[in-house]
């Protein structure tokens, strides 16, 4: 099946993809297994530089300005009125530990807009100034409203201490616009997901309670011809951002893997997750849709979105790091992007959770009441070589390896965990197979001892009497978590290194190198090409 679903994969005309395509996950309280609200984001892109944002609680004289700047290019985009006090953030989690995360699905292309505030800017401002899911979906939908949106389709996660919200959005058009929008509360009890793919179908207009929308939601798609039907067939999806191959393949795939994870009745999805219906029928039929929530089989832990947001397809008929394109060490990379033309047709392979272009990902977990507050779990480069650390929302010091600022893309630092792990894992993929299970072992090692250094952290925190002394002590703890998971790395990027040099891997006994009798290195062994890949190479070299 997975032969037969390769050459599927690549022979398909497809429409062409963007590379920055992020991955949210979603779990209600009462889908979880310690009650605390949990949701995830990378943040997918080969511009964009892995660090902890930061920004301090503020107040603002009457009359201040807050400028706007587009947060993927920088550009300006003009400024407007300053609240009077704003929150502290760290990362994508204020101190009330409202998070909020995105992907972009682009959807109509001439809905996209040109002025405004773009959905960066909409995410950071709605966590400086509101405190719980429901305010800030009033706040990015009336600031996109009143100033512009300057962004294309997008879709959105809101969470709070006591719910968590999905919300698709897109502009109508260049010039001075406004926003067409829906929302819906994720049941407490199920689990959701989106990555770069509208998926709010029907809206539920007698429910106010679970259901937000912008009064035009309907008219402006009938105003575009998008919809004639009645408007209880409305579906935001099919209007404003249908359905497409790589949207199937390559984003719904993602949902659909996750869902699997929490799921025994996911492979009647398979053929619509993976495009097969749509490009059978010509097009004019994605096959039976997966649903926006699903129930999962068992209660969902921290540690499990974890391993969801490092998921690379392994044992399922999309695993990147198998097939001819993953090369005779199965490496995860395919050289110009996911799609390439040849021939003048466009091929396209499938997009993993975890991918090598992300610059940032997080595991949040909202603790409704709890005294040290939320935790930010935090982790830099490819989620699949990468660990998350633990980053208490209520930190005032961002750990020097995670500070904005400590290098970029174009200027290396050796004490920045993005650098650190960029270079573990790119050595990683000129023999993924071999490295990556010693990668796992570390990356296993930190999960456990940092799940420990939650339980010991959350205990001392509960005896100190002020905030000034709990903030002091949750820095602290942060610090020196994140350092020592930097210190262990660089020696993890020295052994790998030299164990694997030169296309090599030096001789090893009970963790030590092997010498001979007089101290030398011992030969190095020399693993060869696996065979399925030396038939395929046989007839280029020379032979008797």
């Amino acid at each position: 099946m997975k032969k037969i679903l390769y050459t599927f994969c690549l022979l398909l005309l497809v429409s062409w993809m963007p590379a920055t395509a992020c991955t949210n996950f979603i779990v209600g309280p009462d889908a979880s297994a310690d009650g605390s609200i949990i949701v995830s984001y990378a943040a997918d892109s080969y511009s964009l530089y892995g660090f902890l944002r930061y920004s301090p609680a503020a107040d603002y004289p009457k009359g201040a300005m807050r400028e706007v700047r587009d947060w993927d290019t920088g550009k300006p985009l003009g400024q407007i009125p300053q609240v009077a006090h704003t929150y502290s953030v760290v990362g994508n989690q204020n101190e009330h530990q409202l998070t909020i995360g995105e992907t972009t699905w682009g959807g109509r292309p001439e809905l996209e807009g040109d002025q405004g505030i773009d959905y960066g800017s909409l995410i950071y401002i709605a966590l400086e100034r509101c405190k719980t899911a429901r305010e800030a979906i009033t706040c990015m939908t009336d600031l996109a409203s009143k100033y512009g949106y300057a962004s294309s389709g997008e879709s959105f996660t809101l969470a709070d201490q006591n719910e968590v919200w999905i919300m698709d959005l897109i502009g109508t058009g260049k010039g001075k616009n406004t926003v067409v929008w829906v929302a819906t509360r994720v049941p407490d009890d199920m689990i959701c997901a989106h990555a770069n793919q509208a998926r709010i179908q029907q809206i539920n207009f007698r429910d106010p309670k679970n259901w937000l929308y912008s009064k035009n939601v309907i008219s402006f798609a009938r105003k575009k011809g998008y919809f004639s039907g009645k408007d209880a067939d409305f579906s935001f999806q099919e209007a404003y951002c249908p359905y497409d191959f790589t949207g199937l393949l390559a984003c719904e795939g993602r949902v659909w893997s996750f869902f699997r994870h929490f799921s025994d009745d996911m492979d009647r999805y398979y053929d619509f997750a993976s495009g097969k219906t749509f490009v059978e029928s010509g097009g004019k039929n994605p096959g039976e849709r997966m649903p926006l929530f699903i129930r999962p089989n068992r209660k969902v832990s921290v540690q499990d979105i974890k391993e969801c947001m490092r998921d690379e397809y392994r044992g399922t008929p999309l695993d990147i790091t198998e097939g001819q394109g993953a090369g005779p060490w199965h490496s995860k990379l395919r050289y110009g992007g996911l799609v390439f033309q040849l021939d003048s047709v466009n091929y396209c392979y499938p997009r993993p959770t975890a991918t090598q272009q992300t610059g940032w990902s997080y595991v949040a977990q909202i603790r409704r009441g709890h005294h040290a507050g939320g935790i930010f779990w935090f982790g830099v480069d490819d989620a699949a070589c990468s660990c998350y650390v633990p980053i208490y929302s209520r930190i005032t010091e961002i750990p020097e390896c995670f500070r904005e600022g400590n290098g970029d893309l174009y200027t290396y630092s050796p004490t920045s965990a993005w650098w650190q792990f960029n270079m573990v894992a790119n050595w990683a993929y000129t023999k993924y197979d071999r490295m990556y299970p010693e990668i796992r072992s570390r990356q296993e090692y930190w999960d456990n001892r940092f799940n420990a250094l939650i339980d010991s952290i959350d205990y001392d925190a509960s005896f100190v009497e002020t905030q000034e002394e709990l903030v002091r002590v949750l820095n602290l703890s942060v610090a020196q978590m994140s350092d020592a998971l930097m210190k262990d790395w660089r020696q993890l990027e020295i052994y790998l290194r030299t164990k694997y040099i030169d296309g090599q891997e030096r001789k090893m006994e009970n963790g030590e190198f092997l010498r001979n009798e007089y101290g030398e290195p011992k030969g190095p062994n020399r693993p060869a090409f696996p065979e399925w890949f030396l038939r395929q190479i046989k007839d280029e070299v020379n032979h008797e």
